[in-house]
C-alpha cells in the first residue's frame, strides 16, 4: 500500500508529524507532498522532526488570494498522483491544500482519508474559507479520522457512513506531548494572544486590539506577547494599536518549538486559532476564543474554552475575572483536555496499515 501525505501549512505539518514518524517506524510506503502554502512558517520544522517532503511545490507568493492557492496546487498536484500513483491521499483539517488534495485525488478515484474530520461550527463564513472546506472534504473522502465524538456526530447527521468515521482523538495532542517533553518553563504572569483569521481582519480585529489596549494598561504587571502573522492587513491593525505599550511586544512568528515555550508558561492565551484551543489545556491554560463561533464545543463543554467573540467589553470582562477571581481560574484550570491522549497518531496508522493488508 502506498499513501500520498499532502500538507501546505503549519498547523498542518505539525499535526501530521506524529502520522508521518509513526509511518516511517512501520515502513509503510509513503510519499509526503508539500504545496508550500506557508512556506517560511512551516519549513523549520521539518528539520526538527527530521521528516523532509518527497516535493516542495512551492506555491506561495505575497498576497496570495484563495483563488490563485486553489488554482496553483490542483494544476500541480494532478501531475503528482499520477506519478506516483498512490493507494491512499491522506489529507488534514480544513485548509486550501486539504480540499484541494483531496479533490484532485477525487478527479482520479483515488480514496482519500481526512484526518481532523467532523469539525464544524454550521456557518460557511466562519471560519472563512476553512468550514466549507472540511464540509466539501467528508464529501469526497472514504475514511474520516476524527477526533471527538461530537465530530462523528456532526458527520452522521451530514450523511456520512458511520463505519467510514474512527475516532482517533486530535494528532496535535501528541506533537505537542512530544515537544513539550523536551522543554523546561515556569509559569510568569504572562498573556499570549494570536490573531490572523481573515473573518476578524477589519472591525472585529480593531475591537480586539482595543480590548488588548486596555487589559494592557489596567493590568501592567502582566506581560502581553503577541507573535504578529506575515499577513500585512493583521500587521498594520495590531501596529497602528498596540505598539509602543511598555508592557505588550510586538514580536515576529516564533518557530514551533519556541512558541510551545512561550505557551506553557503563560497564564492565559487569547487566540482566534484553531489548533491552540487543542494544545493549550493540556499545559492547564485557560483559553480566551477570539471568534464568535468556535468548531472546538468539546472545549467549551468541558470549560477548558471561554468563547469571547471579538466585542471589546466581552473580552475584557473574560479577561479580569481570570485574573482576579482565582476559583474562577482554577475551575478551568483543573478542567480535562477532551482532544486526546497523545496516542491518535498510532490509532490513525493502525487502521491504514489493517486496511493495507485487507486490500492484498
Amino acid at each position: 500500500m502506498k499513501i500520498l501525505i499532502s500538507v501546505g501549512t503549519r498547523p498542518e505539518v505539525i499535526k501530521v508529524m506524529p502520522i508521518l514518524t509513526e509511518l516511517k517506524k512501520r515502513n509503510i510506503d509513503t510519499f509526503f507532498l508539500y504545496t508550500g502554502q506557508h512556506r517560511d512558517l512551516a519549513r523549520p520544522l521539518f528539520d526538527y522532526f527530521n521528516i523532509h517532503p518527497d516535493i516542495d511545490l512551492d506555491i506561495m507568493k505575497e498576497n496570495q488570494s484563495i483563488s490563485y492557492i486553489t488554482a496553483s496546487i490542483l494544476t500541480k498536484i494532478e501531475k503528482i498522483l499520477i506519478k506516483e500513483k498512490p493507494d491512499i491521499v491522506l489529507v488534514q483539517g480544513d485548509t486550501s491544500t486539504t480540499f484541494v488534495s483531496a479533490l484532485a485525488a477525487f478527479y482520479q478515484k483515488i480514496p482519500v482519508a481526512h484526518i481532523e474530520a467532523g469539525l464544524r461550527t454550521h456557518n460557511i463564513y466562519s471560519p472563512f474559507p476553512e468550514e466549507l472546506n472540511r464540509i466539501l472534504v467528508s464529501k469526497i473522502a472514504s475514511f474520516h479520522f476524527t477526533p471527538t465524538e461530537v465530530n462523528l456526530k456532526n458527520l452522521i447527521n451530514d450523511g456520512v457512513d458511520k463505519n467510514s468515521i474512527i475516532i482517533t482523538g486530535n494528532t496535535v495532542i501528541d506533537t505537542v506531548k512530544r515537544v513539550a517533553s523536551t522543554l523546561k518553563s515556569k509559569k510568569e504572569n504572562k498573556i499570549l494572544i494570536t490573531i490572523h483569521r481573515s473573518e476578524n481582519i477589519g472591525i472585529p480585529m480593531i475591537n480586539i486590539c482595543n480590548a488588548i489596549k486596555e487589559i494592557a494598561n489596567t493590568y501592567s504587571n502582566y506581560k502581553i506577547i503577541i507573535p504578529m502573522h506575515p499577513n500585512p492587513k493583521v500587521r498594520e491593525i495590531i501596529k497602528s494599536i498596540l505598539e509602543n505599550i511598555n508592557n505588550v511586544n510586538l514580536i515576529e512568528p516564533l518557530d514551533y518549538v519556541d512558541f510551545i515555550k512561550e505557551m506553557i508558561s503563560s497564564k492565559i492565551i487569547l487566540t482566534d486559532s484553531g489548533g491552540i484551543q487543542e494544545e493549550a489545556p493540556t499545559f492547564d491554560i485557560p483559553v480566551v476564543v477570539l471568534r464568535e463561533k468556535t468548531e472546538r464545543v468539546e472545549g467549551v463543554d468541558a470549560g477548558t474554552l471561554i468563547v469571547a467573540g471579538t466585542n471589546k467589553n466581552n473580552i475584557i470582562k473574560i479577561v479580569e475575572k481570570l485574573i482576579e477571581d482565582k476559583n474562577y481560574y482554577n475551575k478551568i484550570v483543573k478542567a480535562t483536555n477532551p482532544y486526546g491522549d497523545g496516542n491518535s497518531s498510532k490509532r490513525i496508522v493502525d487502521f491504514l496499515e489493517k486496511l493495507g493488508e485487507n486490500s492484498v
